[in-house]
């Protein structure tokens, strides 16, 4: 089955320190957006978003600490997304020990509209006992749905877990 991979629409999501203000997490995030331009600037999605989108979704990072003993929670989400290959933007406050302060990604619907992209819900596995489809072969069709490629899915429903976890800054 071909996908219709174009037409998409796309937000930017960015983590944020809790103890920041609020004018101040917005600032930060802004400054993120633009490392991202800056590094992705040619990419088609970038584009897309730049010119027709332009949504920003702020969120609650947590704490940011650079110090490897103990790192905060907003460097382990930045090494969780980088990890899987998640494109990123990230800013260091100079004016803050260069602390890392906001991290941003591009998202698109695939991961956050769940009218048009559900979220899975296949039968279970004791179903699955009377010599149906696998409980595995249920899921992995309803994961390629999302992209052409294992990987891109494998992104795709990675982000829409790990974007659960988070709350408006």
């Amino acid at each position: 089955m071909k996908l219709q991979m174009s037409n998409r629409t796309y937000r930017m999501y960015g983590l944020v320190p809790y103890n920041l203000s609020p004018i101040q997490q917005g600032i930060q995030f802004g400054h993120a957006v633009v490392e991202y331009g800056l590094e992705f600037f040619e990419t088609s999605e970038y584009q897309e978003w730049a010119k027709i989108d332009k949504t920003f979704i702020i969120l609650n990072g947590g704490t940011t600490n650079d110090n490897p003993i103990r790192f905060g929670t907003l460097q382990q989400h930045y090494f969780e997304l980088t990890d899987r290959g998640i494109k990123v933007g990230e800013f260091h406050e100079p004016d803050l020990g260069d602390q890392l302060t906001a991290v941003v990604f591009l998202v698109d619907d695939r991961v956050f509209d769940k009218v048009a992209w559900p979220d899975y819900n296949g039968g279970d596995v004791a179903e699955d006992m009377g010599g149906g489809r696998s409980f595995e072969m249920q899921y992995y069709q309803w994961k390629m749905q999302f992209a052409e490629t294992e990987k891109e899915a494998d992104q795709i429903i990675f982000l829409r877990e790990f974007l659960k976890n988070f709350r408006l800054a």
